[in-house]
């Protein structure tokens, strides 16, 4: 074996890229089963009918915020010094949003049907308008995508004429800004109004949601960006970024996670105001029962407060590692969010008797095809991120 074939196998990327690929192939093979068979051989029930797939679906979308936000700024506010983490922000955001798409087929039962939202129209539904935001912002990202594509070195030096086609659609990029900022700002408040207007889940039954999907969407899709934005300085001397940009988008999400914590406190003090039934025993279940661990630590402690601290500080976000550590943290604590909201409003169930309105609780652990399903969606987007760092 010569020596460039030994130095190939010993890159560590290369090992990393085929873990990725095997957990994609056993994600494939659980794709196919669930295709095959049906929703039967996972462990969702008609009492909770979202399950992990819908937790990886609100969370890819949410961390994809970063793409509207930096694109509205450079785009829209002038502000041009934004532009190279915008560009990462843009193909991270893609990414999402395809991964968003890959557990929705599986999720709806009928992948087959997937097209109905588009053609026959339920103005009345928030999923419908969240149906259509995800289809055209989807569209959009894509269009924004094709220049990076285009000025990537790869296509450059194979197909230069091709590439300088695709870098035309530049020119329209303040237009696609314009049309993802109205698409992608509509979803993602809608995201959390379809959970708040479900009256039968009396947890979710509040306008709050929608801006607290909103707010906790900004925070964890701008640190997914700076995260990404690292990551690639790091990983390729080819890629060149400021720190100085990164500094003060990662101040700006410190602020913003002060806000946040104060929407998510009056949000959770809320609840208490009245007794509803199914309401105060979903507020238990969350802060005292088996999610509790997560609330409280995953969400609140290092999901806001401790990164909140670190990056409003200068002398902390100097340092390197305790930075990434704190963005890190901010990308969980949204996670984290994401599947507290989402299994808290279905683990109490209600139920009229002839005494009145009763709550009782229920269960749900993902089935193992689940986890490899919903594994190899996650390995995708993180091969596509490699790829993107390495080649693009």
């Amino acid at each position: 074996m010569n020596n460039n074939r030994l130095s190939l196998i010993r890159q560590p990327i290369l090992w990393w890229i085929l873990f990725l690929l095997a957990v994609i192939a056993a994600g494939l093979v659980g794709a196919g089963i669930v295709m095959t068979q049906g929703l039967v051989v996972t462990n969702l029930t008609d009492l909770v009918p979202w399950g992990l797939w819908i937790a990886i679906d609100l969370s890819s979308i949410a961390l994809s915020a970063g793409a509207f936000l930096l694109s509205a700024a450079v785009y829209l506010l002038g502000m041009k010094k934004l532009q190279p983490v915008a560009r990462t922000a843009v193909f991270v955001g893609l990414i999402g949003y395809s991964m968003a798409c890959m557990c929705l087929l599986l999720d709806i039962g009928r992948p087959d049907r997937f097209w109905h939202g588009f053609v026959f129209w339920n103005v009345h539904s928030p999923l419908w308008e969240v149906t259509m935001c995800v289809g055209l912002y989807f569209t959009v990202l894509a269009l924004e995508v094709i220049p990076i594509i285009g000025q990537s070195e790869p296509v450059q030096s194979r197909w230069p004429n091709f590439g300088n086609l695709l870098g035309n659609v530049h020119k329209i990029a303040p237009f696609l800004a314009l049309a993802g900022l109205s698409f992608s700002m509509l979803h993602q408040s809608s995201l959390g109004a379809t959970y708040g207007v479900l009256k039968a889940r009396p947890f979710w039954y509040k306008p709050g949601l929608a801006v607290l999907f909103m707010a906790s969407a900004i925070v964890g899709g701008l640190a997914l960006t700076v995260l990404v934005s690292k990551s690639a300085a790091a990983a390729s001397k080819k890629v060149t970024v400021r720190d100085d940009i990164l500094d003060s988008v990662s101040k700006f999400i410190g602020w913003a996670l002060v806000v946040y914590l104060y929407l998510r406190f009056w949000d959770m003090m809320a609840v208490e105001y009245t007794h509803t039934p199914g309401r105060s025993e979903a507020f238990s279940l969350l802060t005292g029962g088996p999610l509790a661990m997560n609330f409280w630590g995953g969400e609140i402690i290092f999901g806001i407060l401790v990164p909140m601290i670190i990056l409003l500080s200068a002398r902390l976000r100097k340092d390197e590692r305790l930075h990434v550590l704190a963005l890190l943290m901010v990308v969980g604590g949204l996670i984290a969010y994401r599947w507290n909201t989402n299994m808290a409003g279905q683990l109490v169930v209600l139920a009229d008797l002839t005494q009145g309105t009763t709550a009782s609780y229920t269960s749900y652990v993902p089935s193992l095809i689940e986890i490899v399903v919903g594994a190899g969606v996650v390995a995708y987007g993180m091969l596509a991120v490699t790829l993107g760092i390495r080649y693009f």
